[in-house]
């Protein structure tokens, strides 16, 4: 059993003073850091200024600049050898931010996801098959852990091969998987092609869903053509990863962790709080991590707090689905990539223009992003061979830093659009069915 009960129905008046308790503490150890606790009016030195929750509005932001300025132990409130683990993630100027975690960090994430996983209804004795990439990404290794604390057998598959999955689900009875969204639905014509049911021939009854933006309809597709349930999980690596909010079995908004996160939604123009229901963008503040604590990150993303109890019973409220972010940043087949990544990129290779245009496409249940560059003009002068090897060049740079394979297209100068002046980054044509 992983029923939480005094954690997951505690009274609000009693799930807000432990909220402050641990507010204190966490402040407390943030004046640790070298980021924190090197000037007046940083979070870790500001406690004694606080009387309320409500009072965390006077302490300033974090942001994913301030993590990347810091690089790399500049937030840990612990001395090195406490440290055990270290994730990252996507960068968006050649450096990617860094989360580290102490052994206590790793075991209360761990719990967190374990209470996520039981929420939809899994238990000991199931078969987890985890298809999400394991390594400096946490939805491979957090789930993992979870499930292991649940109880269940966990097959640790990784990431693609798709016949092969098919395969261990047969194999082995899987009956809960965690998976892209995207990938799910493509993983639906493997099926097809191999002759194989998931509803007759596959003993699935659970997904969990995440790692990219999908909607309801998304979901429901992938709900019939399993025949299981699809849960919508949300996580990001600078709160640990997954485990932050997850659907119980109402599907109706995700619960954030209120004992491990004390929730703000802002107005991203004003940065001032806006009320619940309304939409903006989503502030953090861990409460329980000791090795990095961070206080009101601003995670980018947009959603709102949905009034109201859930049927469910549990008190910790929750949010919305993500309905997209304040920045420029794209997710393809999981992965974060920003326009800037790209850029920096072909800037250092010789022979290419200074414009770029990416093109995001849907074809089936496959994204798929198509650069188009610009090269000097020389290329389309020569040897065709010539031509070719900068392409081959051009795909092999971009798949280094952005992990996927992007299709290129050479083109002349001159010859992508601009718009008064500025150059035209991003178009995307993809369509939610």
């Amino acid at each position: 059993m992983y029923w939480q009960k005094e954690l997951e129905v505690i009274p609000r008046e009693e799930l807000e003073a432990l909220q402050w308790k641990r507010l204190q503490e966490t402040l407390d150890r943030a004046g640790r850091s070298p980021y924190y606790g090197s000037s007046p009016g940083r979070p870790g030195l500001a406690a004694a200024d606080l009387h309320s929750l409500k009072d965390v509005e006077k302490l300033p932001f974090t942001t994913k600049d301030d993590l990347r300025e810091h690089w790399p132990y500049g937030f840990i409130a612990v001395s090195k050898d406490e440290l055990v683990r270290m994730h990252s993630s996507s960068g968006t100027t050649g450096r990617a931010t860094v989360i580290f975690h102490t052994v206590e960090d790793i075991a209360e994430w761990t719990n967190l996801v374990a209470r996520s996983m039981f929420m939809t209804g899994m238990r000991k004795g199931d078969v987890f098959q985890n298809m999400m990439t394991y390594g400096l990404f946490t939805g491979g290794l957090g789930f993992h852990y979870g499930a292991e604390k649940l109880g269940a057998l966990v097959i640790p598959a990784g990431a693609g091969n798709s016949k092969r999955q098919i395969q261990l689900m047969q194999d082995f009875d899987t009956t809960v998987i965690h998976i892209i969204p995207s990938y799910a639905l493509h993983l639906y014509l493997v099926f097809e092609e191999m002759g194989v049911d998931p509803k007759r021939d596959t003993k699935l009854k659970i997904a969990f869903i995440g790692a990219e933006p999908h909607s309801e309809k998304t979901r429901l597709k992938i709900e019939e053509l399993y025949g299981i349930k699809a849960f919508n999980s949300y996580g990001l690596s600078e709160m640990n990863g997954p485990g932050v909010a997850f659907e119980c079995t109402c599907q109706n908004g995700l619960h954030i962790w209120e004992d491990n996160f004390l929730v703000e939604i802002i107005d991203p123009k004003t940065l001032r709080p806006v009320p619940d229901g309304e939409e903006g963008e989503l502030v953090l503040t861990t409460l329980v991590r000791r090795g990095m604590p961070i206080i009101r990150y601003r995670t980018k993303d947009l959603t709102r707090i949905i009034p109201g109890p859930c049927p469910c019973g549990r008190t910790h409220r929750r949010i919305e689905r993500i309905k997209g972010r304040t920045d420029d940043m794209m997710i393809i087949k999981g992965v974060n990539i920003f326009p800037i990544q790209i850029e920096k990129k072909l800037m250092d290779i010789p022979g290419v223009g200074t414009n770029f245009l990416i093109i995001l496409e849907r074809e089936g249940f496959n994204d798929d992003m198509i650069v188009k560059v610009e090269v000097q003009k020389e290329y389309f002068t020569g040897d065709l061979k010539k031509l070719e090897g900068l392409r081959r060049k051009v795909v092999e740079e971009l798949k280094s830093d952005i992990l996927i394979s992007p299709k290129v297209i050479l083109v002349e100068p001159n010859s992508l659009p601009k718009t008064e002046g500025k150059a035209i980054r991003v178009v995307d044509n993809r369509k939610d069915e």
